[in-house]
């Protein structure tokens, strides 16, 4: 086979594959390439600048693999230069050295920098009030208590645009990791443990959440979604759930943390007192109902 036959037939080939995949991505979303809030929006400049420092190194080390592989193949009959002494070269040595030393160092700076800045227990500016969510992850199945306004629901979390909320999760199961994409962040839930998570919305939608944990035989259905509307939709949430739902005591709260899969959204009118407190504390002490002067330890130390 004629040699520009050859490369004609593999540059069409790496043509096809890069079309096939442009046009599979163009119909495909990836929800933390699409943020829409502001730690997910930092988070995917942090993950956009990884790749192109990435590619400072890769896009070269394959170039020359290629290269050397090509120029340096058993077919190839051309006169080779012989240089012995390449070992020995300031210049080669300062590269391959130099290069991965300053993206390390680099790499190092964004790290500090970014590990603070989106530190998960680093409550978010703003001139509004934070709305607290209790969520405890349950075999396969997810609840959200709210606190202040007493309601809850399962597998669905409703928030006011721009306005940050405060997660406060837990696990009565095994641990596992909460995960909003869009929204940014993720975040084990232990029991006996209160770990926290800080996010906003920016803009109003419906934003997939899941587990990133494995955790059993219904994982692949533990999923939820976090609502973000304008704070009329909130409140007409809230009093829609305080009509439609049913109260969440300890005997309807044991019989939610049942195993079960695929649940659809369920709402609790009223919460029990002290509930969720109840539920962390219990891995600590042989407590048999809740108890209102009960302080909870966070992943922290700190107490709530």
């Amino acid at each position: 086979m004629d040699r520009k036959y050859k490369f004609g037939v593999i540059g069409l080939l790496v043509a096809a594959v890069i079309v096939a995949l442009a046009v599979y991505l163009s119909h495909y979303t990836v929800d933390v390439l699409q943020p829409a809030g502001q730690i997910g929006y930092k988070e995917r400049q942090l993950l956009v600048f990884g790749v192109l420092l990435s590619v400072i190194v890769v896009v070269p080390t394959f170039a020359l693999t290629i290269f050397i592989a090509w120029k340096y193949r058993e077919g190839n009959h051309r006169p080779k230069k012989y240089n012995p002494d390449w070992d020995q070269s300031w210049l080669f040595e300062s590269i391959w050295w130099g290069i991965p030393i300053v993206i390390i160092g680099v790499l190092t700076v964004v790290v500090w920098r970014s590990s603070h800045t989106l530190d998960p227990y680093r409550s978010l500016v703003s001139t509004k009030k934070p709305l607290t969510i209790q969520v405890v992850s349950l075999d396969w199945k997810w609840l959200f208590i709210y606190p202040e306004q007493h309601v809850a629901s399962v597998n669905l979390a409703e928030i006011p645009v721009g306005t940050p909320v405060d997660f406060e999760i837990t696990s009565d199961t095994v641990m596992n990791s909460f995960w909003v994409p869009q929204l940014g962040g993720q975040i084990y839930s232990m029991p006996g443990m209160v770990t926290q998570l800080h996010l906003a919305a920016d803009k109003a939608g419906r934003y997939n959440g899941s587990s990133a944990n494995i955790s059993g035989s219904g994982f692949a259905g533990m999923a939820f979604q976090v609502a973000a509307g304008s704070s009329d939709d909130f409140n007409g949430w809230i009093a829609r759930a305080r009509h439609a739902g049913q109260p969440l005591n300890m005997a309807s709260y044991n019989q939610l943390a049942k195993p079960s899969k695929y649940v659809r959204p369920e709402y609790y009118s009223s919460v029990q007192s002290n509930l969720y407190n109840y539920i962390t504390v219990k891995y600590m002490t042989p407590l048999t109902a809740p108890r209102s002067t009960t302080a909870v330890p966070t992943a922290k130390g700190s107490q709530i």
